[in-house]
């Protein structure tokens, strides 16, 4: 949704879907980790296809960035970002009315 500002600006509110009341399965937990991953994984070359490399602290102007590592070596901060990404994509995908079973696994 757009806004104009008193100075006629327009202005982003976003407006996810309401998913809090969406419980999800426990065995769902290695998809939402497996997800969690794959989200790192296109961010990390999406960033390397526009040029940007390692470094050490976020540096806009030399395109660098702390974060393009292998998702086991991101600190838990930056992985439980990705995993709140695996979560929120999969409740929504639920409260959609959509099943998630993994192949060649009975329901019980």
């Amino acid at each position: 949704m757009l806004i104009l500002t008193e100075m006629g600006q327009s202005q982003y509110i976003p407006r996810p879907a309401d998913t809090s009341g969406v419980e999800l399965p426990a065995a769902l937990g290695e998809l939402t980790e497996l997800l969690a991953r794959h989200v790192h994984e296109v961010w990390a070359q999406g960033r390397i296809k526009e040029g940007w490399s390692y470094g050490p602290e976020r540096s806009d102007a030399d395109r660098r960035h702390p974060c393009l590592v292998a998702y086991e070596d991101l600190p838990e901060s930056e992985r439980d970002y990705d995993r709140q990404t695996a979560v929120q994509t999969l409740r929504l995908i639920v409260s959609l009315g959509y099943d998630i079973e993994k192949k060649g696994v009975e329901a019980s």
